[in-house]
This record gives structure tokens, C-alpha cells and sequence, in this order.
């Protein structure tokens, strides 16, 4: 092949283009003019419109795992902060629960003190108030310990009474408490009067006797079956036993049993004080206080009369 056929050119590998800093300039000048273009006349926003268009169900793929997990947390705060909450709303309701209870057993107790009160301020013997603390340890008694003792001025035999009527009577002094006997006790004897025919008769406690309440009563005994009794009779002290002052309801006849068998009637009585219930009482001065000692005869017992001559 002759020389003056061959093609003398460099490859396209050794080409020189343009330098670095030629082309640094064209760019920075064509991005220039395409910022400047772009916020005068906006050329760019159709593209951008287009681009934003394209990726869009892109982006939202790409998303949803981000989101579920924020429903996930959101979730799962929620129901924390709703258990958080119902919890509370438990031990508020429990805390109103128990001081809709107190406010009830106070208002209960302010209405029996002011009956107390009230009661009191009719009577004409000395009297002091008291509170039960507990009962007595012998299941076979009736019978209350009260905050009162001889330190206070507590006698023995002093009446008991409520706002309702007579609970019981003071059988045990001790320097700081005394202890009550009830009513309902089978030791216990209280003379009574029916405030309607006006005759007296003694009333005994009767812990196990069959009444509408189921908690004990008295019974009128030795009453003759053709007395002048008659069922819701209200039973009074009378006043004449040196014990308890006149007028103090005590119980009311719930039940008559008359037996042909039997001379005398079986007399059931409900007490009216609340001889399960009692939580502040009144302790009366024994009667035998207050009346004035018995004269003493002209001439006692065992002394010679002597008489004079005329």
C-alpha cells in the first residue's frame, strides 16, 4: 500500500476536546441563564408538574410502611392511654363510691344526734353522752361497752337510753368504760307501763324470741289471758322503780298469744331503741339519786316506849 493512502489522524482516543475550565464555564453560565429563566418565566414548573406527576406513585409505595407504622405506635399509645384512663376512672369511681358512703353514714349520725340532743333537752334528770365501742365478747348476752367510766361520773344501775327510747341499763363500772346491758338481755327486768290502759307490769328481755325483726325482744309474763292488751300498745317506764324517770318509751306489743291451756297470755314486745344499732347513746342519773331519803320513824325499831303518868 503506498504511504500517501494511509490515514495519518489520531484516534479518537487521543482527541483533545475543550479544556476543564472552558467547560466549567459554559455549564456554570447555562445553569445561570436556566435558574434566572426559570424564576423570571417559569419555563421549568411544566417539567417539574410532569416529574412530580411520574414519581408520585413511587413516593406513595414508598410511604405506606412509614405510615402503618405510625398507625402501629399510634395505636398502641392510644390504647395505653385509654387503659391509663380507665383505670383511673375505676379508683375514682371507687373513692366517690366510699365517700358517697361516708357522707350517708354521716348524715345517718347527725340525725340520730340531733334526736339525741332533741331528747335530751326534754328531760329533766342529768345526763351525758357516750359512744358505743364495741360489744360485749359473750355471744349469750346482750350487752355494749361504752366510752364512759367512773372516772366520768358513770354510776351503776344508771339507765341507757337512745334517741328511740330505753336501750338498756349500766351493769359494770370500770375507771374508763362500763358495760350496758340491753334490753333484750334474759337478765334483765324493766318495769313498764301501758301508756294506753295505764297498768304496770314488768317486762324481761328475751334474746331468742320470734319477732318481725329477728334480733330479740322482751315479753311481758304472768299477764293473764284475758288482760287489757292489744297489739301495737306502747310500753313505757313509770317512773316508780327508782331507776328510770317516767315517760320513757321502751317498747311497742307486736304479738298477742293467748292459749286455752294456759291461764296466762304469751306477750311479745318490740323494742323501740335500736339495740343493734346504737352508735351514740345517752346515761342518765340513776332515779334513787334524786329522791329525798325516807324518813326515819318516831320510834325505831327495837326502842321501848315509854309512858308517862298522869
Amino acid at each position: 500500500m503506498p504511504l500517501g493512502t494511509l490515514d495519518r489522524t489520531p484516534p479518537p482516543f487521543f482527541k483533545q476536546g475543550p479544556s476543564a475550565l472552558s467547560r466549567l464555564v459554559v455549564f456554570s453560565s447555562l445553569a445561570f441563564f436556566c435558574m434566572v429563566a426559570d424564576v423570571r418565566f417559569r419555563v421549568a414548573q411544566p417539567v417539574r408538574a410532569v416529574v412530580a406527576t411520574v414519581l408520585y406513585p413511587l413516593q406513595w409505595l414508598t410511604l405506606q410502611p412509614v405510615f402503618v407504622l405510625q398507625q402501629v405506635g399510634v395505636h398502641f399509645e392510644s390504647l395505653q392511654h385509654a387503659q391509663a384512663a380507665q383505670e383511673q376512672a375505676r379508683r375514682e369511681l371507687a373513692q366517690q363510691a366510699l365517700r358517697g358512703s361516708r357522707v350517708e353514714q354521716l348524715m345517718l349520725e347527725n340525725l340520730r344526734l340531733r334526736e339525741l340532743l332533741q331528747l335530751r333537752r326534754q328531760l329533766t334528770t342529768s345526763a351525758q353522752t357516750a359512744e358505743v365501742l364495741y360489744d360485749a365478747a359473750d355471744v349469750y348476752t346482750r350487752k355494749l361497752i361504752i366510752d364512759k367510766g367512773m372516772s366520768q361520773g358513770i354510776a351503776l344501775g344508771s339507765p341507757v337510753i337512745d334517741e328511740s327510747g330505753v336501750l338498756g341499763q349500766v351493769t359494770r363500772v370500770q375507771p374508763l368504760v362500763s358495760e350496758v346491758t340491753l334490753v333484750t338481755d334474759r337478765d334483765l327486768a324493766l318495769p313498764v307501763l301501758n301508756a294506753r290502759t295505764g297498768a304496770r307490769t314488768v317486762a324481761y328481755g328475751d334474746p331468742a324470741g320470734n319477732y318481725a325483726s329477728g334480733l330479740g325482744g322482751l315479753e311481758l309474763r304472768f299477764m293473764a289471758g284475758n288482760a287489757d292488751v292489744q297489739a301495737g300498745d306502747m310500753l313505757t317506764t313509770g317512773g316508780v322503780d327508782g331507776i328510770y324517770p317516767a315517760g320513757l318509751p321502751v317498747a311497742r306489743i307486736d304479738r298477742i298469744e293467748r292459749r286455752a291451756d294456759s291461764a296466762f297470755a304469751r306477750i311479745l314486745c318490740q323494742p323501740l331503741a335500736r339495740v343493734n344499732a346504737a352508735r351514740h347513746v345517752l346515761v342518765l342519773q340513776p332515779l334513787a339519786n334524786q329522791i329525798p331519803p325516807r324518813p326515819e320513824p318516831e320510834n325505831p325499831p327495837g326502842s321501848v316506849r315509854k309512858w308517862g303518868r298522869k
